[in-house]
């Protein structure tokens, strides 16, 4: 799409894949002590969006180096999802991915050599602006929770797919559905389902992951509405924190009361904010396109509690792929006139370099290199060097030209996986001597 008529259909862009952030934390007790940083899932494998800890960082090592022209080897491939823009989730040997399928949302689940094992209804599909499921699924205690794009929070059983309990969770906290459709990846924290509704019974929200019942909400904040991104939880400062984006606004979130600690203006041109915010050392990084670009914030002690104060700024204004931190050096990709990647100093937020010959997009960190998707469907292994990004590898997943292949990539046990509306790819990305 042109960058004017575009806007509207990238903003939502945000809200397919920005917005999709699962975090799972202890299942036994959120309240179990651990060091500070982010607190990722008890369960193993890639258990939720972005990983176990929503970073986007996969810890395999021995994956190839580079890629053979025309890229790795395709394993398998399976088509009839649906219509949408949600990553796989991999967990105890099952792979689950949602699609919208005629008049429903559709909670497939496959075994990892793509053989399908079930189906599940999760309420109706989203047939309003950019028709497509957004969200992906959170595993967590042989359960699977899921947000549709009209605000039905469902728990289904991860071996059957039955549904055990579901929430309206717009009519419960009196929100509205925003203009692109509910988009976040549920957050589970141990006993709790973290929803993010924006309404004026409750900017956020924790349910009782068994039963669906209210456990606690946030106040609202006045003419807000829900975002496109989903919160992360981490511990800071002898505090767990729920820190994430609504419609005009970051926030943070005491994980244990709901209580609102701050909020931090983020207004942008059609209230999308849709890139999930990096946490590291007391800190946070938002991001959103346009009018309001990149800042690191610090958070620190306020009256009554905790507050927040910029750092530094940077033109990486990503919409829908979100962040990589990886030792010292934040990247990701920017929108519009910064329709590129970026390599940042997470210290100072200077940029270091940038690749031009790569249009925005996703990625995931795997073995020292990024793998990244760009939206208008071209895969890359890029790896940074202190010069620049060396391209390791590259080909097309889409030969049509398209502008939302939206999608974010997925490493696990040595396999890529790619996913664009109908169909899912899985390649063999494991070097000589990988497992």
């Amino acid at each position: 799409m042109q960058a004017t008529a575009a806007g509207p259909a990238r903003w939502f862009a945000a809200a397919v894949v920005g917005w999709c952030v699962p975090v799972v934390a202890s299942a036994a007790s959120p309240t179990a002590p651990t060091a500070d940083g982010l607190i990722g899932s008890p369960e193993p494998d890639w258990p939720q969006w972005r990983g176990r800890n929503r970073d986007g960082i996969c810890h395999e090592k021995g994956l190839l180096a580079r890629w053979p022209e025309g890229g790795p080897k395709l394993l398998w491939s399976v088509s009839g999802l649906g219509r949408g823009w949600s990553s796989p989730i991999i967990c105890r040997g099952s792979l689950y991915i949602t699609g919208d399928v005629e008049s429903d949302l559709i909670v497939r689940a496959y075994g990892l050599d793509g053989k399908p094992k079930w189906k599940a209804t999760n309420g109706r599909a989203w047939k309003r602006s950019w028709p497509g499921a957004r969200a992906s699924c959170a595993y967590a205690g042989e359960r699977l929770y899921h947000m549709n794009a009209n605000g039905r929070a469902a728990c289904l059983e991860a071996n059957s797919g039955r549904e055990i309990w579901a929430v309206n969770t717009l009519q419960r906290f009196a929100a509205q559905v925003p203009r692109w459709g509910i988009s976040e990846c549920l957050l589970v924290d141990g006993r709790r389902v973290i929803v993010t509704p924006g309404g004026r019974k409750g900017l956020c929200a924790a349910l009782d992951a068994e039963t669906g019942d209210t456990v606690w909400a946030s106040k609202p904040v006045a003419g807000e509405r829900a975002g496109y991104a989903s919160p992360i939880l981490f511990r800071h400062g002898g505090r767990r924190h729920i820190v994430g984006q609504s419609s005009r606004h970051a926030y943070g979130v005491d994980a244990e009361t709901g209580k609102l600690l701050w909020t931090h203006p983020r207004p942008t041109r059609y209230e999308v904010l849709g890139c999930m915010p990096v946490y590291h050392e007391g800190t946070v990084f938002v991001t959103s396109p346009d009018d309001k670009i990149g800042e690191r914030l610090r958070l620190k002690s306020a009256a009554g509690g905790v507050g927040v104060e910029p750092i530094w700024s940077t033109p990486v204004n990503n919409l829908t792929g979100g962040a990589v931190l990886v030792g010292g050096r934040l990247f990701s990709s920017g929108y519009r006139h910064n329709d590129h990647w970026f390599c940042v100093d997470f210290a100072t937020g200077k940029t270091l370099y940038e690749k031009k010959d790569l249009n925005s997009g996703s990625a995931v960190w795997a073995d020292g290199r990024l793998y990244c998707l760009s939206e208008r469907g071209e895969m890359a292994l890029l790896r940074p060097t202190e010069a620049g990004f060396e391209t390791a590898g590259r080909f097309r997943l889409i030969q049509q030209k398209r502008r939302d292949v939206w999608a974010h990539p997925v490493i696990h046990k040595g396999r890529l996986y790619l996913r664009y509306h109908d169909t899912l790819w899985c390649y063999d990305v494991r070097g000589a001597g990988g497992r």
